[in-house]
């Protein structure tokens, strides 16, 4: 029987933020308690906020938006790949064979980030080099993902890692758990909101890894 990892970052006030993003606001609208024939919660955040895709237009003005990306992409057969500890560069050396896999996720150190949210945004993160990026669009993958708030090394001039897979539409998928995941082979179910308005750049997403039978 196959077993269901839900990867999703909780939404909350108290999650790490990418530095200059807006905050989390979670507030209850309407209450039974006082009053209300209903509860009603209200909620507004950064549409990169904890676990999340970028679209095209993230970076690309004028290209695809979050509520047009292709749901093929978001669904199917994912592997993740463990990078060791003591890499913070994640170079195409750690890519390893992905044998027609087209979704890859990968798996670092900063997935121990996630037990002390109370630290904040940490910019010491893990990363991806430019070169393991233009790997993966020549080995035709068509989502990527890694275990924090961006895939690319913080404040990076003209964020290339994020330019060549958007150009290459290729999904970027940021801010998974990882924690209870073990690398291997899995099926990702990826389900970003589909929103109209402002600049359709990214999306929080519920996602889920499930064994295969």
């Amino acid at each position: 029987m196959s077993q269901l990892y839900d990867i999703t970052v909780g939404i909350s006030p108290e999650m790490p933020i990418y530095k200059g993003d807006p905050g989390v606001e979670v507030n209850s609208f309407k209450s039974i308690a006082s009053g209300s024939s209903a509860n009603v919660s209200q909620i507004s955040f950064g549409v990169h906020s904890g676990t999340h895709v970028d679209a095209p237009n993230h970076f690309i003005d004028g290209a695809r938006r979050v509520d047009a990306l292709d749901p093929e992409k978001l669904m199917g057969r994912c592997r993740v790949i463990q990078v060791a500890d003591d890499v913070v560069a994640i170079g195409p050396e750690h890519v390893g064979e992905l044998d027609g896999i087209q979704r890859v996720l990968f798996k670092s150190r900063n997935s121990e980030f996630w037990n002390t949210p109370e630290d904040g945004f940490r910019s010491d993160f893990s990363y991806l080099v430019p070169e393991t990026a233009k790997l993966l669009v020549d080995k035709g993958v068509v989502l990527v993902g890694i275990d924090y708030l961006s895939i690319e090394k913080s404040g990076s001039p003209g964020h290339p890692v994020h330019v060549e897979l958007l150009s290459h539409e290729v999904v970027i998928l940021e801010g998974v758990d990882l924690r209870k995941v073990e690398p291997g082979d899995y099926d990702i179910i990826c389900m970003p909101l589909k929103y109209h308005g402002g600049n359709g750049d990214g999306s929080p997403a519920r996602t889920f890894l499930r064994t295969l039978d």
